[in-house]
């Protein structure tokens, strides 16, 4: 994998009344193929830096897909409607419903960014409400 982007995320989580937020900065890839474009980048295990699975998000118009390579995990957030998805808790796996009401994508050949708002939900009770915000931008040239 060739990473020459670089990938912000920023995440937040809402359960009840505690909020939750992670931001991460990694290199990755971006590819955009026949209208789709395909976010790829590293998430490494909290408890052993040296394991890694790499994640991807498929972005097509009014739909992301997220996937975990070697999971099961594989998330449709899709404006609008409400998804039954696998979610890997790395005990297991289960479904939760994913239902997003807002998908921003100002995504072109270049980077850009990209603004989901989504509830996740289990038995269909309310879980959380998440925001994610990931921005895509080129790195700099080596050598200037």
């Amino acid at each position: 994998m060739k990473e020459d982007y670089t990938i912000n995320i920023k995440g937040k989580q809402i359960y009840e009344e505690d909020t939750g937020e992670i931001t991460l900065s990694t290199v990755g890839t971006y590819k955009e193929r026949d209208g789709v474009q395909f976010i790829a980048y590293k998430e490494y295990d909290e408890e052993d830096a040296r394991l890694s699975h790499t994640a991807v998000l498929k972005v097509e118009p009014g739909k992301v897909t997220m996937m975990r390579a070697g999971s099961t995990t594989r998330l449709i957030l899709e404006k609008g409607r409400r998804h039954l998805c696998l979610y890997d808790t790395g005990f297991g796996s289960m479904t939760v419903g994913v239902f997003t009401s807002e998908l921003r994508s100002a995504l072109d050949h270049t980077g850009g960014s990209l603004e989901i708002k989504y509830t996740l939900d289990i038995d269909s009770n309310l879980s959380s409400r998440n925001e994610l915000r990931v921005e895509v931008t080129p790195l700099p040239p080596i050598g200037l």
